[in-house]
């Protein structure tokens, strides 16, 4: 008798939790040594493979620039390794003998991991990367529409650590991805913690399966070019972070705000760099391709470079052109140019001061992607302090490209493809995720009070008399004429 395709997939899912949870309990028992030993073999396989694998997945998806995504795969393995190859993450952390405190690292078990289709292989790296090296196993569930370079890229992590004698299951990965078999994956009771990266409907299952979850929602960060900005540096900046991977990574800008002083110059040198700034009726061509009926992105355009965009819409652009860009004045959940387009379209608004970019810039933020991340290009420290102190964000980047700053490949962030948004965005950490987040501490302490001092009483006599030692008559006669003789008192 052959089975459903979804019970197929539910029991794989069963079969891989039970066997990751048996390596896991043999790899809580490795040394720190022998940790970063298998990491670090994970991590030279991904770098042989990064070419190939970048690749397969244009290929297989047709999101993006196979020779960007080779810089993700090496975000995702080599530099998330060089930025965690001495973190302290088995047995004790740290011993504070002043304090009587003793920290020791916990991991939480079995990651359940969701793969995004924009950047699969690089995902999938990072995340097992970061999961053994916190001690834990990782059973993966791929995206449908990047499944063959997703299981490929397992093969090889899988390959590399069967050669340094990691346990067999220590990580996982779903053949068979259905649906049912990502909500068992995300309900299983041996699940330690979920780590979700994808659209916000599979976010919000992980965070309502039960199971802890790090969820990252949609991004929508706004690039704001303030007054004493480097225009010709702010406008490369934006582009180069828009233009990577035809702007699949959620950290990208996705309109830029500029003050009305300086708005020529902004428009010049946008059209310099090769933006092409759509008319009232190209606008409204284009935002039928922006969004669905549902109002969710039209995967159509994702990855898509901004010729091909426009030949989709049937508008016409300059052989040069990088960037579509539309002057908006609303924001709202049914302006497309108002929300997340992860392609190569920006919206253009204009702002009378940076009083009135910042409440634009927040309410762009509530529209879509609160607690994720914005770009601002100044040289006024006083405007970076007061748009840190007031916007609905985790990660607010200064005078460097969104896509390649936020994931702390242009700034000294850890190098992350999972990127909290914090509680505004419905997330449980604000971070950019490493192995920090993927373990629990145990604490020892000691006692350093007593119930007297609490209570602002002098505390007990360390030798109480219940501890007072029981001594006949005659033990303390000898006692006191010891006492005296020593004293040539008797």
């Amino acid at each position: 008798m052959e089975f459903d395709r979804d019970l197929q997939s539910i029991q794989q899912v069963r079969n891989l939790v039970a066997q990751a949870k048996e390596a896991q309990k043999q790899l809580a028992a490795y040394s720190q040594q022998q940790v970063d030993t298998l990491v670090e073999a994970l991590v030279k396989a991904c770098s042989q493979h990064e070419t190939e694998l970048a690749k397969m997945a244009v290929e297989e998806t047709g999101f993006g620039i196979w020779q960007d995504k080779v810089l993700k795969n090496r975000l995702g393995s080599v530099l998330t390794w060089e930025s965690i190859r001495e973190m302290k993450t088995v047995g004790v952390l740290k011993e504070d003998t002043g304090d009587g405190i003793l920290e020791v690292a916990v991991p939480v078990g079995v990651i359940a991991a969701l793969i995004p289709s924009t950047n699969p292989t690089s995902t999938t790296m990072y995340k097992t990367i970061i999961s053994l090296k916190a001690g834990n196993a990782i059973v993966i569930s791929p995206h449908p529409n990047a499944k063959n370079c997703i299981l490929e890229t397992v093969r090889i992590l899988q390959e590399a650590a069967n050669s340094v004698g990691a346990p067999q299951g220590l990580i996982g990965c779903i053949s068979i991805p259905t649906v049912e078999a990502t909500n068992a994956l995300l309900k299983h009771r041996d699940i330690g913690l979920i780590l979700a990266t994808g659209g916000e409907a599979m976010v919000r299952a992980a965070y309502s399966s039960g199971n802890p979850a790090l969820g990252v929602g949609p991004g929508n960060g706004p690039a704001y070019i303030e007054k004493t900005a480097d225009i010709p540096l702010a406008v490369k900046r934006i582009f180069d972070s828009k233009t990577f991977d035809n702007g699949t990574i959620c950290a990208s800008e996705q309109s830029i705000v500029t003050d009305r002083c300086i708005c020529e110059q902004v428009v010049a040198e946008v059209k310099r760099q090769g933006g092409y700034f759509l008319n009232q009726q190209e606008s409204q061509q284009l935002s039928g391709f922006i969004l669905r009926a549902n109002g969710t992105m039209n995967p159509k355009i994702v990855g898509k470079s901004a010729q091909q965009i426009a030949q989709m819409a049937g508008i016409q652009v300059p052989a040069q052109t990088r960037v579509l860009l539309s002057e908006q004045t609303t924001v709202s959940k049914t302006n497309p140019y108002s929300r997340e387009k992860l392609c190569p379209i920006l919206a253009f608004y204009v702002e009378e001061n940076w009083e009135d970019a910042c409440r634009r810039c927040i309410e762009v933020l509530y529209n879509e992607g609160a607690g994720h991340t914005m770009t601002i290009h100044t040289r006024d420290k006083n405007v970076v302090r007061e748009f840190a102190l007031k916007k609905p964000i985790s990660r607010l980047l200064v005078n460097t490209p969104g896509a390649l700053g936020g994931v702390g490949a242009t700034t000294n962030l850890a190098p992350a493809l999972t990127l909290g948004c914090g509680a505004v965005g419905g997330s449980a950490t604000s971070d950019n995720v490493t192995p920090k987040n993927l373990f629990n501490i145990r604490r020892v302490a000691w006692g350093a009070r007593e119930l007297e001092e609490l209570r602002g009483q002098a505390p007990a006599p360390a030798n109480c008399a219940a501890e007072t030692l029981k001594c006949t008559p005659e033990e303390i006669e000898a006692i006191t004429k010891a006492v005296l003789a020593r004293f040539g008192m008797q």
